[in-house]
């Protein structure tokens, strides 16, 4: 009797430790991934993730979190902007999150670069004179 009553008293042991657990989400091999949603004026611009992950504005991807990314804005016409995105740490019930988030840049054009002027040269204008020539 005395080892049933010890068996259930371990498992009771075990089961308020496991319902304390939050989430098992350490025994997961996968890691964390936190949705970002990007926005850019104007909007359309490509977003680009190092992982090879890509959106175009206002878009939103599952990215891996990471101490510390760097999410490039492309757009036609426009200057690309790189923007870092860092995690920030969840509490014991929570994940990870990812700031900023939204993360929203506002593009500049490319300044338009002013053609060259082309300089002509002027043909040679033929002289009148006689050329010279030394006298001995």
């Amino acid at each position: 009797m005395s080892r049933l009553i010890a068996v259930m008293a371990c498992g009771f042991t075990v089961a308020a430790c496991s319902a304390s657990v939050p989430s098992l989400n350490f025994l997961n091999s996968s890691p964390p991934t936190a949705a970002v949603r990007f926005e850019s004026e104007p909007a359309g611009a490509e977003v680009k993730t190092p992982s090879g992950q890509s959106c175009r504005t206002p878009c939103e991807l599952t990215i891996q979190v990471a101490p510390e990314l760097s999410v490039t804005f492309a757009l036609a016409g426009y200057q690309s902007e790189t923007v870092s995105v860092r995690s920030e740490e969840g509490s014991v019930f929570s994940s990870p999150k990812l700031t900023p988030n939204p993360v929203h840049v506002a593009l500049h054009t490319i300044p338009a670069v002013p053609a060259k002027k082309k300089i002509r040269k002027r043909p040679a204008v033929a002289s009148a004179a006689p050329p010279l020539t030394s006298a001995r």
